[in-house]
């Protein structure tokens, strides 16, 4: 099918940008460690669950599954740990501007290790799409917090590279498992989160972070049906759709359509949550709409 990478890779930042409204609200009650380590178990569980029932082969060598648990640390474990510290040193959307160099980090890597080469086209397109990212998460209503010395240090900036260097090698090293042999796009997601799990889960105990979730969820059950459904549309088909977007297009460009996710909230969060969107976010917006446009143009 042609374009099922960009296709694939759009559905899942659609997905995870549905789910960022979510884990905002499930985030307070339970913290994101507890949260991520939550979505991530229930994530196995059901697809598992989509393994046997389908029946489908766990056809996968050694050396892919030790491809995918490296990926699932690298970009899962250290990846998402990084970034939530750099949010906690420089605040979310600092964060999220260092983030927004990750699809560019990805391209280079990609090249460096993998060999993939861009056409002028899709260099210019990922560049217009970044430039659209880093407008609307740069973009705030009040000028004077929006880049405060007091928000950036070092630490926190070093934090957000290495949050950005773990999506991108994390997604490099799943591409190298998916270029050993045919992987399904569900038993790949389910060794890579499956693992993470189980890496996951000494680092909580270690900051002593853990805490039994389900006491929460028989008081809040609210909160349980939250994370449920945030766990089918964030890590269990954002993961699998993102896995099918780097195996049938470039780290670049899967890269850059599953970074649109602050640029897709903003219409989820106008018209489901009435908040207002700026002339700011929507030149942004606009903007990477155009370099979207061209990754999708032969």
């Amino acid at each position: 099918m042609e374009f099922l990478g960009q296709l694939a890779a759009l559905s899942a930042a659609i997905l995870w940008s549905f789910g960022s409204f979510i884990f905002t609200f499930t985030s307070k009650k339970m913290g994101s460690m507890q949260l991520n380590i939550s979505r991530l178990s229930f994530a196995s569980i059901l697809l598992i669950i989509t393994i046997i029932v389908f029946r489908i082969p766990f056809d996968v060598t050694l050396e892919q599954t030790i491809l995918l648990v490296i990926s699932g640390f690298i970009g899962l474990v250290l990846g998402d740990t990084f970034l939530f510290k750099a949010f906690v040193e420089v605040g979310p959307r600092v964060g999220m501007i260092i983030m927004s160099g990750n699809p560019a980090l990805g391209a280079i890597l990609a090249f460096i290790i993998l060999g993939e080469i861009l056409d002028i086209k899709d260099i210019i397109g990922i560049l217009i799409a970044l430039t659209g990212i880093f407008i609307v998460v740069s973009e705030s209503e009040n000028d004077e917090k929006r880049f405060s010395i007091k928000h950036i240090n070092l630490k926190g900036l070093l934090y957000g590279f290495l949050a950005a260097l773990g999506q991108a090698v994390g997604l490099i090293i799943a591409k190298m498992a998916f270029a050993k042999g045919d992987i399904n796009g569900f038993v790949a997601p389910f060794i890579r989160i499956f693992s993470s799990v189980i890496l996951f889960l000494p680092i909580i105990f270690i900051l002593k972070k853990q805490f039994n979730p389900f006491k929460l969820f028989r008081i809040e059950k609210q909160v349980f049906k939250y994370v449920i459904i945030g766990s089918i549309i964030g890590p269990y088909l954002g993961i699998s759709l993102s896995f099918i977007a780097i195996k049938h297009t470039s780290i670049g460009v899967a890269s850059t359509l599953l970074s649109l996710v602050p640029i897709i909230m903003l219409p989820i969060g106008h018209f489901i949550y009435k908040e207002k969107i700026s002339k700011v976010a929507i030149i942004g917006a606009f903007v990477s709409v155009i370099g979207c446009i061209l990754l999708f143009i032969k």
